[in-house]
């Protein structure tokens, strides 16, 4: 059978019209499914808890306020009994010092002792330590049963002992439970008459 050019032409117009066809068909898929979209979007709040640390010299449930000197506020004037201001050679005398957190506080947190300084002409006569005790515990002798927070050959050196667990109140707006610190001084035999030594102690409070 002879093919003549016309019937060439119209072979090649039909597979061109269904390729077309073809390319069309496949073009108009490809629009389709692109046109299916959707989102999703998430936002979320932080607010932050709150901390303080306070201390009082009168009671594990009174005279509470603050005393950190780096916000402006002076320090806690601790009392001792006596003979503080009259010491001899070989005297202790002891002071108490509660802490706790404040009623806006929301998280517990673990005290250390953080810094001890001193100044005057007996400072580096006189030796201390520092105990952690029960808050409704007498601040004496049996204190050293309890446990050590922090000590000095004088008022001049500082070691850090161990910390001290506070809890936060146990209800919201309460303040939490008082621990005592328990101060014991003692006059060393290089004692010099009538001179007067101040020591500086400092807490930290971290937020557990």
């Amino acid at each position: 059978m002879t093919t003549t050019p016309s019937d060439t032409t119209r072979t090649r117009r039909k597979i061109l019209a269904v390729l077309a066809g073809g390319l069309v068909l496949g073009v108009g898929a490809a629009i389709t499914l692109a046109a299916w979209n959707d989102s999703e979007f998430a936002t979320g709040t932080f607010t932050a808890g709150s901390f303080n640390l306070q201390g009082s010299t009168t009671s594990a449930t009174a005279g509470f306020s603050d005393h950190n000197v780096t916000k402006g506020d002076t320090a806690a004037a601790l009392t001792f009994s006596a003979p503080f201001s009259n010491l001899t050679p070989g005297d202790v005398v002891y002071a108490p010092f509660w802490v706790r957190l404040d009623s806006a506080t929301t998280s517990n947190a673990t005290l250390v002792a953080s810094t001890g300084t001193a100044t005057g002409a007996n400072a580096v006569n006189i030796s201390y330590s520092v105990y952690s005790i029960a808050a409704g515990a007498t601040c004496d002798a049996t204190a050293t049963t309890g446990t050590l927070v922090a000590s000095g050959a004088d008022l001049t050196t500082f070691t850090a002992g161990s910390s001290v667990a506070l809890t936060k109140g146990a209800t919201a707006g309460t303040a939490g439970t008082a621990a005592q610190l328990c101060f014991i001084a003692t006059a060393k035999s290089s004692l010099t008459q009538g001179g007067v030594a101040t020591g500086t102690w400092s807490f930290t409070a971290t937020s557990n």
